[in-house]
């Protein structure tokens, strides 16, 4: 994952003397990916590997578990007591201006440098900031075979959600009763059949249910959740990627109505919703093909802007997408001006999801594509997006 030359430009076009790694008991998932140290690697001494702009490396590690870094370039140095600890980390940062850490105040989702580590560092000479762009640029982009590998998992999901509701039209027009959770398992099945993985089981949510933007059945008395009623609105949310290292995540959502007629409230927020969709994408691409950069921030702006217009300002609990990767929520910029704003840029390869949702009291909707940036324009990853409410 590490490419020692796309790192070091990236540094000289971020003005950072060097990035510093650190873990310990592997809290930082940013620092092993990157780095290719094995979660299963014994971790229970803390190390540290620095490389500089110029491409020079140095790792400090503990003297029980000196071997956990062999396997990257750069001058090694032992520690055994904590005094050695902080020589050795006065000595690596002589020379040194600005220090990119896994730390920030306004990005929760990529910061995992705690508190005393930073402190401790700062003390040793180090003058840290973020490493959020630098992150971005290495775990945040796609090549071409990530891109591929994330059109594969969307297609099989669009398959995925049209056989699930042939399915439910089949069996509830028998009368046979469906529960939230049967149609979990139902989709479960096929991800198994389609040999994709997931880190969590999909949302399958009924009524009032999906008015909870990450409801699961658990949070039922009943353990098999809601059973499914005619003319009840279905919120399904699903995401998966392929089983082989390094695959990619996709992740839609789709709103059925479960019988032939569409509740006029219903119909207008999922008009909104859908409309909300389409200008995120429409403005991602007219500011690209200007020549202008555009942020995640100003693309959840937007979104927010529209639908307060449009009067469902107060049913917006959410940011408008977040960025997808090897992770379904990857490290990359999200869509969000609200919740965490993110200043980073789309840039090149950055993939993400665009999903607006109204919450109501009564049922919610959200509407959920997928877009990576590609030769300098948004793409819509797998099939035809929802545009029409699903019926029966």
């Amino acid at each position: 994952m590490l490419h020692t030359e796309q790192t070091s430009n990236a540094m000289l076009e971020e003005n950072l003397s060097a990035w510093l790694f650190y873990n310990l008991h592997h809290k930082d998932p940013i620092s092993d990916r990157i780095l290719n140290v094995s979660r299963t690697a014994v971790n229970t001494r803390p190390w540290i590997y620095l490389l500089r702009r110029d491409g020079s490396a140095e790792k400090l590690v503990h003297g029980i578990e000196e071997k956990i870094l062999d396997h990257l370039a750069g001058r090694k140095r032992v520690y055994t007591s904590r005094q050695k600890f902080l020589t050795h980390l006065k000595d690596m940062a002589g020379g040194l201006q600005q220090v990119a850490c896994q730390f920030s105040s306004e990005l929760p989702g990529i910061s995992f440098l705690d508190h005393g580590t930073a402190r401790l560092l700062q003390d040793c000479g180090f003058t840290l900031t973020g490493a959020f762009s630098m992150i971005q640029r290495i775990l945040g982009v796609l090549d071409q075979e990530g891109i591929d590998s994330h059109h594969r998992a969307a297609d099989h999901l669009y398959d995925i959600v049209e056989e699930v509701w042939k399915r439910l039209r089949k069996e509830m027009r028998s009368d046979t009763p469906v529960w939230e959770t049967t149609v979990q398992g139902w989709i479960l099945g096929l991800f198994e059949e389609l040999d994709l993985t997931t880190d969590s089981a999909p949302i399958v949510a009924v009524e009032a249910h999906s008015a909870d933007p990450h409801y699961s059945p658990e949070t039922e008395n009943s353990e098999r959740g809601a059973v499914l009623k005619s003319d009840s609105i279905l919120q399904l949310d699903l995401w998966a990627k392929e089983k082989e290292p390094g695959a990619v995540y996709a992740d839609i959502s789709w709103v059925g109505v479960l019988g032939t007629h569409t509740p006029p409230r219903a119909e207008a927020a999922f008009r909104t919703v859908v409309e909300a969709r389409e200008l995120a994408l429409r403005f991602i691409e007219e500011t690209l093909s200007n020549g202008q950069s555009v942020s995640g921030e100003q693309v959840d702006r937007q979104v927010r802007a529209f639908v307060e217009q449009s009067g469902y300002g107060e049913y917006l609990r959410h940011r408008t997408g977040h960025s997808i990767g090897e992770e379904v929520h990857g490290f990359g910029v999200n869509l969000d001006s609200v919740e965490f704003p993110d200043p980073r840029l789309l840039l090149e390869g950055s993939c993400f999801s665009i999903e607006p949702g109204l919450y109501l009291d009564e049922f919610g909707l959200r509407s959920e594509i997928n877009v990576y940036i590609s030769s300098g324009r948004p793409a819509v990853s797998g099939k035809k997006p929802q545009f029409e409410l699903l019926y029966f």
